[in-house]
C-alpha cells in the first residue's frame, strides 16, 4: 500500500475563489484512484487542519502533491502559515531533527537533518503570468524558470525536510485565458509522465518501498 498525500492551498481572498486549485486537487485524486493499493489522503488548507494531524500525514505519506496558486510571486499567505505552523510542530517530530550542522564544525552539513528520506513530493502552480513571461528575453522574469525563481525557497524548504523533488508542472495565464479541459488535458500527461502507466506507475511506487518503511 502507498500513501499519496495531496495539500491544496488554494484560498478564498479578494477576487480569488480557489476555484482552479480547487478543480486541480479533484483532478489529482482522481488519477490516483485509478491505481489498486494506493490510499489518499487530502487537506484543504482553507477549510482548517490541525498542526499535529498535519506533520502524522506527512510522516505516514509516500508522496506528498501541493497545488498553489501564486500571488505577487509567492505562495499564498494561508500556505505560508501552514508550512511555519506544520513545519514547527514538525520539528524531532518527525518532519526534521535539526539543520544537521555541529557545534564542531558549524560552516559544513547544512540542510542535513531532515526526518523525511525515502518520501517525494511534487507541485503544481497557477498563474496569471504567461509561460513566455519566464521564456522570451526581455519579459518579466528574465529568462529564470518558476522553480529557479519564486518557487526557489519552496524547493529548499522541501529538501530541508529531505523530502526528494519530482517535475513541477505549472498552470500559466489561468485568469485570462484559461481552458479547463486543455489545462486538465495537459496536466493529465504531466501525471502519467511522473508516475507512468499501470505497469511503470507500480514499478515506481515499488522503487522506495525499502527506504519508505525506514
Amino acid at each position: 500500500m502507498k500513501h499519496i498525500l495531496i495539500i491544496n492551498a488554494g484560498q478564498q481572498f479578494a477576487h480569488s475563489g480557489g476555484r482552479y486549485n480547487e478543480t486541480v486537487t479533484t483532478h489529482t485524486k482522481a488519477f490516483f484512484e485509478r491505481f489498486d493499493d494506493v490510499e489518499i489522503k487530502v487537506t484543504h488548507i482553507d477549510k482548517g487542519y490541525d498542526p499535529e494531524e498535519e506533520v502524522q500525514k506527512f510522516v505516514w505519506a509516500d508522496y506528498i502533491i501541493y497545488h498553489t496558486p501564486m500571488w505577487w510571486f509567492q505562495v499564498p499567505n494561508g500556505f505560508k502559515k501552514y508550512i511555519d505552523v506544520v513545519f514547527t510542530v514538525g520539528h524531532k517530530n518527525g518532519i526534521y531533527y535539526s539543520d544537521g550542522r555541529s557545534s564542531k564544525n558549524p560552516e559544513i552539513n547544512y540542510g542535513t537533518g531532515g526526518m523525511l528520506k525515502g518520501r517525494k513530493y511534487m507541485v503544481t502552480s497557477s498563474w496569471n503570468a504567461p509561460k513566455t513571461a519566464f521564456t522570451l528575453p526581455g519579459e518579466f522574469f528574465k529568462e529564470t524558470s518558476v522553480d529557479d525563481g519564486p518557487l526557489f525557497g519552496f524547493h529548499r524548504m522541501n529538501a530541508f525536510a529531505a523530502l526528494e523533488k519530482l517535475e513541477s508542472f505549472h498552470f500559466h495565464d489561468v485568469e485570462k485565458n484559461a481552458d479547463l479541459e486543455r489545462d486538465m488535458a495537459e496536466y493529465e500527461k504531466h501525471l502519467e509522465k511522473v508516475f507512468g502507466t499501470d505497469y511503470t506507475y507500480s514499478s515506481v511506487l515499488q522503487s522506495n518501498a525499502t527506504a519508505d518503511n525506514l
